[in-house]
């Protein structure tokens, strides 16, 4: 089972909220927690997961800012489900449990708290309390950090020089690679991102298609979008990004989905959810 809302962004910790994810095979215990932590206004629970598949699915589709997480669970426990997170997808972890042994591999985990059931009100402030600092140092340091490594390893600029551009408020919005650096073991292929034809999500790789051959690329989604000018690369669907330039037709189907039909013959399904952000070629 599977509850959750339609939002796919974090919170935005300008407005209080902080968006959570309650994951535990026990029914009553989900239900209680969820009791207990709707007397937080700052807390959105936007769902709730009964085993560790469920939650990796709702974590990828949905990307709350904090999931309150049970250890033992059949098939994947809380662990497995921590360690198979995308690393640019991870949200904040409390674990919460009936069984005080697991405490040093929660924070080896860097789980941000470890609570045990049954779960007390005034414990739960507590976590709830340091998923707000954190998230908070998060928002405003670490994403500018996250933008300075991310900026300096497409333009070789040192942090130290960024940052003083980034504090001048200098534009940095339209610097993206020309290459793509792909390794295979001891070789480094390098991919004009304008010879892109597409892109497909395979697990934890990506698979890049150009000039006929196709290219394994070990990166999450996210990651790879980052380095691809927004002008003409667009994500038409969750495992899929197109080069807009290359796009030759756009067919509809009678159920209302379309495909895009490429310059090389290839078609591609575009999910209606990303209709929107290729309008402009339809």
């Amino acid at each position: 089972m599977i509850a959750t809302d339609s939002h796919s962004q974090p919170a935005n910790i300008a407005n209080k909220k902080i968006r959570a994810l309650i994951v535990d095979d026990e029914s009553l215990a989900r239900q209680g927690l969820q009791i207990r932590l709707e007397s937080f206004d700052d807390v959105e629970i936007i769902g709730q997961c009964a085993n560790g598949r469920e939650a990796l699915q709702a974590i990828n589709e949905h990307s709350p800012d904090l999931v309150f997480l049970d250890i033992q669970m059949p098939g994947l426990d809380g662990f497995d489900v921590v360690k198979r997170m995308q690393a640019d997808n991870t949200p904040l972890v409390v674990f919460v449990t009936a069984f005080d042994q697991y405490a040093i591999d929660a924070f080896e985990v860097h789980a941000i708290d470890y609570v045990l059931k049954p779960v007390e009100q005034e414990r739960l402030h507590i976590a709830v309390d340091r998923a707000r600092q954190h998230l908070s140092q998060s928002s405003v340091e670490n994403q500018k950090q996250r933008l300075i490594d991310l900026i300096g390893n497409i333009t070789g600029q040192t942090p130290a020089e960024l940052t003083k551009l980034l504090s001048e408020g200098s534009s940095l919005n339209n610097q993206y690679p020309e290459k793509i650096a792909i390794k295979d073991r001891e070789e480094t292929t390098l991919v004009n991102s304008k010879d892109i034809e597409w892109v497909e999500a395979a697990g934890d790789y990506m698979c890049i298609h150009a000039n006929e051959q196709v290219h394994v690329l070990r990166s999450t989604m996210k990651k790879l979008e980052e380095k691809l000018n927004p002008k003409i690369f667009q994500r038409v669907h969750r495992s899929t990004i197109v080069n807009t330039d290359k796009v030759e037709k756009v067919c509809s189907h009678i159920n209302g989905e379309y495909y895009l039909v490429l310059h090389n013959g290839a078609k591609l399904k575009m999910s209606r959810s990303y209709r929107e952000k290729i309008k402009h070629i339809l």
